[in-house]
């Protein structure tokens, strides 16, 4: 598939589920947000993971690479003891911030009734006094 094809998200062998499974990630919302913030300018790795309470130094380590390697992110490394490591993003990562950031607006405008549908059908799959609950597969 060329670059300048659109892909078929249809298609179980398009390359567009991939980039969809790298980019959906709450890290990933959260490392694109960061940056974007701070752009113009450079954060390192632990600026990073102050930023993003609950983030693995694993997990940051991973999606950074990850968006790294898509081109989103741009790292500088340093010559120093310990290394000193930088990232921004790039001119593809901004073009991802807005939409990232209407999916984040979406969720935190309708977090509370997700929770509470998730509530009711917890409810509803519970079996009342005297019923046998349903077989589990």
């Amino acid at each position: 598939m060329t670059s300048s094809r659109q892909g078929d998200l249809f298609d179980p062998l398009c390359p567009t589920r991939e980039v969809l499974d790298r980019i959906g990630t709450k890290w990933t919302s959260m490392v694109i947000k960061v940056l974007a913030e701070a752009a113009p300018d450079e954060v390192r790795f632990g600026e990073l993971r102050r930023r993003i309470p609950g983030i693995s130094q694993k997990m940051l380590s991973s999606t950074l690479q990850s968006l790294v390697r898509d081109g989103l992110v741009a790292r500088r490394v340093e010559p120093t003891v310990p290394p000193r490591v930088h990232y921004r993003l790039t001119e593809l990562g901004h073009s991802l911030e807005t939409p990232l950031a209407a999916l984040r607006a979406w969720a935190e405008t309708h977090v509370s009734t997700l929770l509470r549908n998730n509530r009711l059908a917890e409810q509803l799959a519970r079996p009342t006094h005297g019923e046998k609950s349903p077989a589990r597969s």
